[in-house]
Formats: structure tokens, sequence, C-alpha cells
């Protein structure tokens, strides 16, 4: 009985030891990510028509300047960029954040394949693109 529980014991400590060198190796291997992540995805909306797609994708506070990523891959819309929090003054106190801000991303999956940007504008807080159709 006293060789049962010696055999439990160290099968239970390999397993242990097992568990704690696989955590470590996670660590170390772990992947590097060199994009910022993700804080936000804005809301979109797609209509068709015989001659194109349009989007409408919201991004209340974003300048032209701010948005990074616009391209149709596929059948794939992909849409990134940056918000920042628009501070009236250095010493501004703040009381709320609601409107999301920092990075974004938004990858939509478009009602058709071989679409391409025709026109893309920001206004009044939206980003407007046309897809043509090919």
């Amino acid at each position: 009985m006293v060789v049962d529980d010696f055999e439990s014991w160290m099968w239970a400590e390999a397993m242990r030891r097992q568990d704690r060198a696989d955590r470590i190796q996670r660590q170390f291997f772990r992947r590097v990510d060199t994009h910022p992540r993700r804080q936000w995805e804005p809301p979109v909306d797609v209509f068709e028509t015989a001659e194109a797609v349009y989007v409408i994708v919201a991004l209340p506070g974003v300048s032209d300047a701010n948005l990074t990523d616009l391209e149709v891959a596929g059948d794939v819309l992909y849409v990134a960029g940056q918000r920042r929090v628009p501070t009236p003054t250095s010493d501004a106190l703040l009381h709320r954040l609601e409107i999301p801000h920092g990075h974004f991303e938004r990858r939509v999956t478009l009602p058709r394949p071989r679409l391409a940007i025709a026109n893309h504008e920001l206004v009044d807080g939206c980003l407007y693109l046309t897809l043509a159709k090919r």
C-alpha cells in the first residue's frame, strides 16, 4: 500500500511539474502583437443597389488623417483607425466618457465579392463608402 501511495504522489508531482513547464514555455513563446489591439468596433450599415454597395461606418470625431486602413480584400471590408479623446483644454475635468475612443477596427463581410472602393468621405461623424461592382 505504501508503494501505491508513493507512485500516486510521483505521478501527481510529475504532472504538476509538467504543467509548470508548459506555463513557463507559453510565457516565453507567446505571440508579440506589434499592432494596437482593437478597443472598439464602430457600427456599420450596408446597402446594395444594382450599381454599387454602400457602407456607412459611424466614426464620431475621427478625421481622415486618423483613418489608418481602408481596404477591400475578397468579400471583406476592413476599416481601422484611431479616435482620440477630444479634450477642450489641458486642465479640463472629465466627468463622463461614453463615446468610444482609442484604436478601432471593423471587418465586414460584404454581400458579394469583387468590389472596389470607388469613393469615400467622412461627413458628420460617418464614413460613407461607395463600393463599385466589377
